[in-house]
This record gives structure tokens, C-alpha cells and sequence, in this order.
């Protein structure tokens, strides 16, 4: 795919995503990048390791900035701490060139992005439950079963 295609399939994916998506692609661009930082710090890439912590890091500050406090105050609250501590490490990773840090990092937004696929799951299963209850479904009677039986 050519890199305009791919601008272009990347920049409708996200104007039709719900906001629930859109937070899946964030965690799932911060692992990416925090992973290539990873990769870059192993082979002493300091530069490199540099440019995609960096990009990681915006995507932090950016899922920071979309709390609502206002809808949950504790819950932000909490996710703004935690938001700050992969930062920190983040900072961590790329000045002193720990790995550990970074793999801190990886580990907890992995913990974070999995917590997140398990609720958009619930919030599907419950979406297509209500869905399915407001479906009229006829009572089954004795034509239907005698269709049943001479077909099967």
C-alpha cells in the first residue's frame, strides 16, 4: 500500500471510529511505539529510541487530556496517575537508557489496552443482548415444528 493509500485509509478509519475505538487505537499506537523505542534502545539507537518514546508520549498526553473528571472524577483520577507513572517511565527509558523502565511501560499499557478490549467486549455482548430482546419473535406453534421435522 502506497503511504498516500495508507494516510488516507488511517485518516477515515479514525473519522468513523466511536470514541470507544478511538481509545484502542491510542493504546495500541503507544505499544507500538513504545516497542520500536524498545527495540531502538536494545540496539543502542539512542536517537531512535528517542523519536518513538517521544511519539508514545504524545499519545499519553493525549489520552490524559480526554479524561472527563467531570463523568468520573475517581476513575480519572486514578488513570491520570497511572497516565503520569508511564510517562515518567517513558522519560525514564530514553534519558537513562534503562530497559526495565521501558518494559515497565510496555507492560502496563498492555494491562491497560487488555482491560480496555475486555470492556468494549461487555459493552458489545450487552449492546446485542438489549437488541435481541426488543426482537418479536413469534411463539413457536405446530406448523412451524411440522416445517421443522420434514425438513430436517
Amino acid at each position: 500500500m502506497n503511504p498516500q493509500a495508507a494516510q488516507t485509509y488511517l485518516r477515515t478509519r479514525v473519522m468513523t471510529a466511536t470514541p470507544e475505538q478511538l481509545q484502542m487505537m491510542l493504546y495500541d499506537g503507544a505499544l507500538r511505539f513504545a516497542e520500536q523505542g524498545r527495540v531502538a534502545l536494545e540496539k543502542k539507537d539512542y536517537e531512535g529510541t528517542y523519536n518513538s518514546v517521544s511519539r508514545c508520549q504524545k499519545i499519553i498526553t493525549e489520552m490524559t487530556c480526554s479524561l472527563k473528571h467531570q463523568v468520573a472524577p475517581e476513575l480519572c483520577q486514578r488513570l491520570a496517575a497511572l497516565y503520569n507513572y508511564i510517562y515518567r517511565k517513558l522519560i525514564e527509558a530514553s534519558t537513562s537508557h534503562k530497559i526495565e523502565s521501558i518494559d515497565e511501560a510496555i507492560s502496563l499499557l498492555k494491562f491497560q489496552r487488555e482491560t480496555w478490549a475486555m470492556l468494549l467486549d461487555k459493552l458489545a455482548r450487552e449492546k446485542a443482548a438489549t437488541h435481541a430482546s426488543k426482537l418479536e419473535m413469534p411463539e413457536p406453534n405446530e406448523r412451524m415444528e411440522a416445517m421443522i421435522s420434514m425438513q430436517g
